[in-house]
């Protein structure tokens, strides 16, 4: 068996052309790939891009049918969330197992919240709950990033990669390879700003005592990005939800262990009977 790299991945790519919609005045770009009666539908980090998700699709492409997105410059969660529903119609696809990471984690607890009815199955990973300690903790390189040069945002963001990322991955080569191509090919400071944005606005998560849409959080004993605490603060919002702790997955283990991350993600959605749906009703968490 032959180890992984970055030309696997440009095989991937090549046989996986993304498809764009326009929607809100940006161009949307996400994958549709696979075949299955249920569809996954994969939410990256602020580092990410849709085929970040790849090698977790490539696993699952003969069961489910897997979307995965790539957010332009929107800046505000309830836009992030109306594209993401847009490329769901766009695609013909009412329900979704929801799969959210990082900052796509905490996309996926505000679309818990403002579409419901469009989720079957969520899980959450290797995010957080509150973003107020996220805010505390950045507001100095918040503060400075809009002035700053893109070149050294992007090398700041490089050198966190090598000397944050690459130690808590299990010094996975892969795993720093992608993110570098993104910082130096696919990502530049217009993107960061706008996510980061995202990272930290508040929203008003939906009810885990009434909500009937089973939740698994997935989380890495080593993650350099999302502190201990923060980890807790996410079990303790969603007190019925399954978690799975992985250990030293680091921030990306569907880069740096996917065989691992796949398997309980599998089990995640397969067990047991389907949910039943919740009525169509959707709002705007405040």
């Amino acid at each position: 068996m032959h180890a992984i790299s970055l030309e696997d991945l440009e095989r991937f790519r090549a046989s996986h052309p993304a498809r764009t919609i326009c929607f809100g005045g940006d161009r949307w770009e996400f994958l549709d790939c696979g075949a299955g009666e249920e569809t996954v539908l994969f939410l990256h980090g602020l580092a990410g891009a849709a085929d970040i998700w790849w090698r977790v699709i490539s696993v699952l492409e003969d069961r489910y049918r897997s979307i995965a997105v790539t957010y332009p410059p929107v800046d505000t969660l309830a836009g992030l969330a109306a594209g993401i529903i847009a490329v769901l119609d766009e695609a013909g696809v009412e329900i979704v197992n929801l799969v959210g990471t990082s900052l796509g984690g905490y996309l996926a607890q505000y679309l818990v919240a403002a579409h419901p009815e469009r989720i079957r199955r969520v899980v959450f990973s290797n995010t957080y709950a509150q973003p107020e300690p996220l805010a505390r903790k950045y507001r100095l390189a918040g503060a400075l990033l809009p002035g700053a040069p893109e070149p050294l945002v992007m090398a700041v963001l490089r050198a966190g990669f090598r000397f944050l990322i690459y130690p808590a991955s299990g010094r996975s080569k892969l795993t720093l390879a992608y993110l570098r191509q993104q910082a130096c090919r696919k990502m530049g400071k217009a993107e960061v700003l706008h996510r980061y944005h995202t990272v930290i606005e508040p929203f008003e998560p939906a009810d885990p005592c009434s909500s009937k849409i089973p939740i698994l959080i997935v989380e890495s004993d080593n993650d350099p990005l999302i502190e201990p605490g923060w980890r807790e603060s996410l079990k303790a919002r969603y007190p019925a939800a399954r978690v799975a702790t992985l250990h030293g997955g680091g921030h990306f283990p569907y880069l740096s262990m996917p065989e691992v991350y796949t398997q309980v993600l599998e089990e995640f959605l397969s067990e047991g009977p389907r949910p039943a749906l919740p009525a169509r009703t959707s709002k705007r968490p405040r």
